[in-house]
């Protein structure tokens, strides 16, 4: 192991970076052209796109557990356990994917909160059908994602990911525009271009796994177990706590918009533009919380109780520090982004309102997400996740509501509206982000002990 962690952590969270922002533009892309194909069609994707993530995020979640578990084996170099490991991740992914695919097979009670008419709830219920084919392929490949990220060889996955970017384009505009005998399918065309990717990157990576020399002293396919309990068992202690760490995150973003919609269309598309630079912005610091979560667990499994603290430290500094100075730069750079966002004066005013909470928030962010991934190599998610449940939902997102709506009449003029949700958010945040440090701090430094205790 090196005696460096940053440098490894900052290699491999790189890689994961450049796979993140290939996702990500799978919904840019969708956005994009169903937006050119009709505004209804857009207004449908916006829905079910909401539905899906919100349900998505936390089933990978649940599988994320991978991670920490195969990092510690590899740094115990126990190639077979590292095999064992990764079949029952795929029992877990099926598992957990049966529920999904039964929640987008039928989501009326979702989608009655939308208040959406009923063609629109339609078109949503189509795409939703579509992608419920697509949920176990997309789980099963997060196997593969934390597999080779529990290995420190996350660029293989990102290769992947990057491809299936150029994938995806043409065949959005050949499913939602029609062509070669093929009728126009509009938003569901986006599901189904979806559903054709994840089936190939899934195609991919078992090739990968029964072709690339790394993955030989796994022995992944020398015999196969049906699911164990034991293992399944630490895994889910594991998973279900981080899944719901991410859906109070996903969440709390689609519940604010929902509230910041009462104050009108500005409000909400000035909420709209910072909550997507939020989102772009957040793959950094989340690319290096997932680098060092692996490497920490990697060091774990090594026998090196000291030099993992030390990787958990410098994964933190380095994911809060890199969230400073790209603060700093979307505050210098908030002229150009609003004029690339919109040509509206009252919307780019709206936004720039919101500026300074983002470049807080992003600091914020970038410490808890940081802290929480060392933290479940330690195998702690539980307390962080009544963390977020806490935080996001009963300080940022009620304490919000009341600051924006002065339902104590007492809140100043610049905390009305929007800014009301963004400053409550970002104070939840910077709360939960301490506790989670402090949490480190005790659970690494027991770790020191001989005992462990």
């Amino acid at each position: 192991m090196m005696t460096a962690p940053w440098r490894g952590i900052a290699r491999d969270a790189g890689a994961i970076l450049l796979g993140q922002l290939a996702t990500i533009g799978f919904g840019v892309a969708d956005t994009i052209m169903a937006g050119r194909y009709a505004s209804t069609d857009l207004a449908a994707l916006s829905i079910g796109m909401a539905v899906y993530i919100s349900l998505h995020v936390g089933l990978a979640g649940i599988v994320q557990a991978l991670i920490p578990v195969i990092g510690q084996h590899h740094g115990a170099h126990a190639p077979e356990r590292i095999g064992e490991a990764f079949r029952q991740g795929l029992w877990l992914a099926l598992g957990v994917s049966l529920p999904g695919c039964l929640l987008l097979w039928w989501p009326d009670a979702v989608l009655s909160l939308a208040h959406s008419t009923p063609e629109m709830a339609a078109q949503v219920r189509d795409y939703l059908h579509v992608l419920a084919f697509g949920l176990p392929l997309s789980l099963l490949f997060r196997c593969y994602a934390g597999l080779n990220q529990g290995i420190s060889r996350p660029l293989l996955v990102t290769l992947l990911q990057l491809l299936s970017l150029v994938l995806k384009v043409p065949l959005n505009a050949w499913f939602i525009f029609g062509g070669a005998g093929l009728p126009a399918l509009g938003v569901v065309g986006c599901a189904l271009a979806t559903v054709v990717i994840h089936a190939a990157l899934l195609l991919f990576a078992l090739v990968m796994l029964r072709l690339h020399p790394i993955y030989r002293p796994f022995a992944l396919w020398r015999r196969w177990e049906g699911p164990r309990w034991a293992a399944q068992r630490e895994l889910l202690r594991l998973g279900l706590p981080t899944g719901a760490a991410y859906f109070f995150e996903v969440t709390a973003f689609t519940l604010m918009a929902v509230f910041i919609s009462h104050f009108g269309t500005v409000a909400l598309a000035g909420h709209q533009i910072v909550a997507n630079l939020a989102s772009v912005m957040y793959m950094l610091p989340l690319s290096i919380a997932i680098a060092t979560g692996a490497r920490v667990a990697q060091l774990r499994g090594a026998g090196d109780a000291r030099l993992a603290r030390v990787a958990g430290w410098q994964g933190i500094a380095l994911a809060v520090g890199l969230a400073v100075v790209l603060g700093l730069l979307l505050l210098l750079a908030r002229p150009l982004l609003l004029a690339a966002y919109t040509q509206d004066a009252a919307v780019r005013a709206a936004a720039s309102a919101l500026f300074l909470y983002i470049a807080l928030y992003q600091v914020f962010d970038a410490t808890q997400v940081a802290t929480a991934f060392a933290l479940r190599s330690y195998g702690v998610a539980l307390v962080p996740a009544i963390g977020y449940a806490v935080g996001l939902w009963g300080i940022g997102l009620a304490g919000g509501y009341m600051l924006a709506f002065d339902l104590g009449g007492r809140t100043p003029d610049w905390l009305l509206g929007a800014s009301g949700f963004w400053f409550g958010n970002a104070a939840a945040l910077a709360l939960v982000a301490g506790a989670l440090v402090l949490l480190y701090r005790s659970v690494s430094r027991r770790a020191l002990q001989p005992s462990g205790r």
